[in-house]
């Protein structure tokens, strides 16, 4: 057992909220003393600025502190939470204990930040039992001048913690993920509009080749390269397959673009409600049945997910932004 393991106090997820660099030094710096030594490894996956702010005051951290690219974590936003709990997982399977320190990169074009933002903090929710297992800590920094009051409130209540000069305080609009999923995380389904680019109907599994063959030309046109737009058709059949297996026929299929994202949606006719939960824990191989895994799928290939229902309609909507897209993956 590591000295790291011996001094282990179990998993915490806490948010930093700050409105400056000197309260992001105040608050974090502390934090990071705290962790010199009681941790085998510190990953801060911090942007530019943030690295500037800290790096000429804690040195080294004992040799623990290590940098990554926030852009090589944050492709896409299922991609990002299942990156961090693999990476959490490996630790803990080597016996050595983290603290890892994200300041999310949400950033996007075209007016996606605050939905991009919102749609983020629902796997925020959710790790707080999916990285439980792992004996970890992980610390999110948010900025309030990067985001509106609604976002922030959502903040609170997707983390057990606050960070705050004296340390962590249990954050009091918290929720638990069930709970967060049902009642925080609505994400609106605008409008489809008018002038889509394609619009097919798929009545049966035979007809997802014909999706294939219309989606992949249509990617490409818009210079996704071949693995990107290899991710898209996959996430967009995937999401058809599971209109055809548990909803109801015809499923509806349109897609269309907006600037530099291209967007899928598939409609099927049961008008079922989708689960709150559904698609954001990977299956169990053991557990999974045919296609059970296909919203899981799409949540890591798409960049963000937007599902709604209504009497006789039931909605899948994919976001594939080109910049995110094409994002490197982290080493």
């Amino acid at each position: 057992m590591t000295s790291a393991q011996q001094r282990s106090d179990g998993t915490a997820h806490s948010a930093l909220i700050v409105g400056s660099d000197d309260e992001l030094s105040t608050v974090l710096i502390p934090e990071l003393r705290r962790s010199a030594g009681r941790y085998d490894e510190i990953l801060l996956v911090v942007g530019q600025d943030t690295r500037m702010a800290l790096a000429e005051h804690i040195g080294d951290g004992g040799g623990a502190l290590r940098w990554g690219d926030p852009s090589g974590f944050y492709q896409r936003l299922g991609m990002a939470y299942e990156g961090f709990r693999r990476y959490l997982a490996q630790q803990h399977a080597a016996g050595r204990r983290v603290h890892v320190i994200a300041e999310p990169d949400l950033g996007g074009s075209s007016g996606s930040h605050t939905t991009r933002s919102i749609a983020y903090l629902a796997y925020e929710a959710v790790c707080n039992d999916t990285y439980a297992p792992y004996d970890a800590t992980v610390t999110c920094i948010w900025h309030r001048r990067h985001h509106s009051a609604d976002v922030l409130d959502g903040v609170g209540a997707a983390h057990q913690y606050l960070l705050s000069p004296a340390g962590r305080v249990p954050s009091p609009a918290y929720l638990d993920p069930e709970r967060y999923l049902a009642e925080r995380h609505v994400l609106p389904l605008p409008p489809v509009p008018d002038d889509v680019d394609h619009d097919i109907t798929v009545t049966e599994v035979a007809g997802l080749s014909r999706l294939r063959a219309m989606l992949h030309p249509w990617a490409d046109r818009h210079h996704f390269a071949d693995e990107p737009a290899d991710d898209l058709v996959v996430a967009a059949v995937e999401v058809a397959a599971n209109g055809l297996r548990h909803g109801a026929t015809p499923v509806r299929v349109r897609a269309w673009h907006r600037h530099d994202t291209l967007i899928v949606q598939c409609d099927d006719t049961a008008g079922r409600p989708i689960p709150a939960a559904a698609g954001y824990r990977r299956p169990s191989p053991a557990a999974a049945t045919p296609g059970g895994r296909g919203l899981w799928l799409a949540r890591q290939l798409a960049d963000v997910v937007i599902t709604d229902s209504e009497p006789g309609r039931t909605s899948v909507r994919l976001h594939f932004p080109y910049e995110i897209m094409h994002r490197p993956p982290a080493a």
